[in-house]
């Protein structure tokens, strides 16, 4: 990929290539090119010091200055598209690759000029699969991050009180998905993280694998805790479930979460290089069917074990190497991996528990510290 000369347009808040590229935050979509093996930023003043500070590897390039450029050119409208032109000639460059999310206006734009561009197929960098010990370092901080916040999760259930009708009560009133969500993000925010969506849901809500959780919460019944920040310094994620009962669990739900915990150690074996994802999920998948609890369809909804095993984890939450029915990835040393299986039966409620490995030579890594306990 580091020879193929690269245009991107985003902005490196939301976009994991682009922040992957220059290692910046910036909130407005800026141009970043990859010409010749060497990078360049093209961006407004306010940005040009900070980006020299923070991103050396780079060539920053003033965006009024090439403004002015064109303008004493007689140019009436440097447009960006023009601009990057520009630059283009000056680096004696006609054809560049683009990513899938390229703006399809600025493209017609700068094909209109003559700038030959091409799709890159699948991912923009492949390298971002394979991560460097300083990535390693950083998604096991967000991680910590993550354990900060399902700590203060855990405890809070533990300090509840159970009422009428097995609701909890949190200091005297209802404790609800909401509050407890609350008081999970709250501690993620002081670890240095960002927490959106977490998932906080109980009884057959827990039975939608996405469903955040909303109203009051129960005991006895299993909780899913899905804790999923992202550092605010570096941009990257960690990523933990643990499923949780407050007060004591009933046996059949003693026994999923212990076949769920059981087919999480199975998959976590498996995290080698060369290993085929589809094949890791099939296993698992297997095996929960084997121990009862077969994947099917019943009255209109999904029951069993139906979403993937894992995913890479990086600087998107969801990246690939996956580990699902139908992925063709195969796991590579350096990948980093959610292992996430799950049960949802509405009779019984939905069991999740995840960790994260880090693929090696030999054996996984875990990179998730957190205790797992059914009941609190």
């Amino acid at each position: 990929m580091r020879s193929e000369n690269l245009l991107m347009f985003a902005d490196s808040e939301h976009d994991a290539n682009m922040l992957y590229a220059v290692g910046l935050f910036v909130p407005d979509p800026f141009v970043c090119l990859r010409l010749k093996g060497k990078s360049c930023l093209l961006l407004s003043d306010l940005e040009l010091d900070r980006a020299r500070n923070q991103a050396p590897h780079c060539r920053i390039l003033s965006l009024s200055r090439f403004e002015r450029k064109l303008e004493r050119r007689n140019v009436k409208t440097p447009t960006l598209a023009k601009i990057v032109r520009e630059i283009l000639r000056e680096h004696g460059v006609k054809k560049l690759f683009v990513p899938m999310s390229f703006p399809h206006g600025l493209a017609q734009q700068l094909r209109h000029l003559g700038v030959k561009l091409k799709l890159k197929q699948g991912s923009f960098f492949p390298e971002r699969e394979r991560k460097s010990a300083p990535e390693v370092k950083k998604i096991s901080a967000a991680l910590m991050m993550a354990e900060v916040g399902m700590a203060e999760g855990m405890q809070a259930l533990k300090n509840s009180k159970i009422g009428k009708g097995a609701r909890l009560f949190y200091h005297g009133v209802p404790m609800t998905s909401e509050k407890l969500r609350a008081i999970i993000d709250i501690a993620i925010l002081q670890a240095g993280g960002i927490a959106c969506h977490t998932i906080v849901a109980g009884g057959r809500q827990a039975c939608d694998p996405h469903e955040t959780g909303y109203g009051p919460l129960h005991a006895n019944e299993p909780i899913i805790l899905d804790i999923f920040p992202r550092s605010q310094k570096t941009g990257y994620f960690g990523d933990i479930t643990r499923t949780v009962v407050r007060g004591r669990a009933g046996e059949a739900v003693r026994r999923l979460y212990h076949t769920v915990a059981q087919g999480l150690d199975l998959a976590f074996g498996k995290m080698r290089p060369g290993s085929p994802g589809v094949e890791i999920h099939n296993t698992v998948l297997e095996f929960f069917t084997k121990a009862g609890y077969p994947t099917h369809r019943k009255n209109g909804r999904m029951e069993g074990f139906f979403h993937g095993t894992g995913h890479g984890l990086g600087l998107d939450i969801h990246e690939p190497p996956r580990v699902s029915a139908t992925t063709k990835d195969v796991l590579q040393p350096d990948n980093v991996v959610t292992v996430e299986p799950g049960l949802y039966y509405p009779c019984l409620g939905g069991v999740r528990l995840e960790d994260v490995a880090l693929v090696t030579k030999s054996t996984p890594r875990n990179l998730t510290k957190f205790e797992k306990t059914l009941e609190v």
